[in-house]
């Protein structure tokens, strides 16, 4: 594997009986010459046929290693964030492939996003009793990467109950998470240090928050004290938790929800003369996999090309993208076409990811999805 922890299926020889093992069983993986390099968890059904469990090929891949795991996960957490407010483990980057499980305070999201996950989750509930004692517990099955995996989707509780949106408290204010039916957990916690960036330059400043969902820079440039803040996007429920929160921290007057698809609400506001001091597009991932990046960056090329002339002249605009397959070397020359035929000069002053609680594996790039440029633009 050579520190990579996935094998693809056209990589593996596999005989007629590993072949009809249940998915995310544990099997020793050997090399070329028969030599094992560690216990893997195979799933013939999935282009990833082999996930990295352990580099040891004699350990027992059981409850205690599961907790094992989840303990050291959750010790470096403790050490980075004063509260329990983070993302608990992030797959590959904590040795748990394709295991994501969001802390908000008493409540867990859990996201068991590979065949081994989904085969473990009474063992990792357990783990999370024991060391959280969280009110509640909520199994998130509707990812992407599930389907790959022939699993499944929904959603269930498996402790506790749900009394609508989570109030998450931030530096500049909060932001409610809808985990019964919004994205992902309900939020998105690998925003939150762009967040702080854009909340550290927002202070009497208008911003425009495009494909805002419910409101995460919106809000944080509104509660760093932000002139004017207007946040857009197609969900009305989403625009709604956003309304919310700005009320709750005393900002209606300065707060405007646009609920409209992004591209047309940013070619109705170029007709409208309409200017921001900040333009922020955090759009969905538009090159989720290698074979969309043509088309990905396309559309991060709109969408930059759109939103430059809602920016003034002096003004910042950031783009943001969570493709696993968008690089940010690609990422940033997709803005700069766009700057150029714009005839405008930007100069990047602010490159970020995702927060310490989403660790990258080094081997995997894919674990280290997300990219946040900033330039200020002449």
């Amino acid at each position: 594997m050579g520190g990579h922890p996935w094998v693809y299926k056209d990589e593996l020889v596999l005989d007629r009986r590993t072949s009809k093992l249940s998915p995310g069983t544990h099997v020793v993986l050997e090399d070329s010459k028969r030599i094992p390099v560690g216990v893997v968890a195979l799933n013939t059904n999935s282009g990833i046929a082999a996930r990295e469990l352990d580099r040891s090929s004699d350990v027992t891949i059981d409850a205690a290693w599961i907790h094992a795991r989840l303990s050291g996960a959750l010790k470096i957490r403790e050490r980075l964030f004063p509260r329990p407010f983070y993302r608990l483990t992030h797959g590959e980057g904590d040795g748990l492939p394709g295991l994501v499980i969001d802390r908000m305070g008493a409540v867990v999201v859990i996201q068991p996003n590979t065949a081994w996950a989904e085969a473990h989750i009474d063992a990792i509930i357990q783990s999370l009793e024991t060391l959280l004692s969280p009110d509640t517990i909520m199994i998130n099955r509707d990812s992407r990467g599930r389907s790959q995996e022939g699993l499944e989707g929904g959603r269930e509780i498996s402790k506790g109950a749900i009394a609508g949106p989570l109030r998450i408290d931030t530096a500049d204010g909060h932001l409610y998470a809808d985990i019964e039916e919004g994205q992902k957990t309900g939020v998105y916690f690998d925003q939150f240090p762009n967040h702080a960036f854009i909340a550290g330059i927002a202070k009497d400043t208008r911003l425009l928050d495009v494909f805002t969902h419910t409101g995460g820079f919106a809000l944080a440039a509104l509660g760093a004290g932000a002139s004017a803040v207007t946040a857009l996007d197609s969900s009305e429920k989403a625009l709604a938790l956003a309304s919310k929160a700005a009320g709750e921290m005393d900002a209606s007057a300065r707060f405007n929800i646009r609920q409209s698809d992004a591209f047309d609400a940013m070619r109705a506001l170029a007709g409208e003369a309409v200017c921001f001091d900040i333009v922020v597009c955090d759009p969905p991932a538009f090159a989720p996999r290698k074979e969309a990046l043509e088309a990905g960056l396309r559309a991060y090329e709109r969408t930059v090309r759109l939103a430059l002339p809602l920016v003034e002249r002096g003004g910042i605009l950031m783009i943001c993208s969570c493709s696993h397959a968008v690089t940010p070397d690609a990422l940033r020359a997709a803005a700069s076409r766009m700057f150029h035929k714009a005839e405008r000069r930007g100069r990047l002053i602010y490159s970020g990811r995702a927060g310490a609680d989403h660790p990258v594996h080094p081997a995997l790039s894919e674990s280290g999805y997300l990219k946040a440029l900033a330039f200020a633009m002449d």
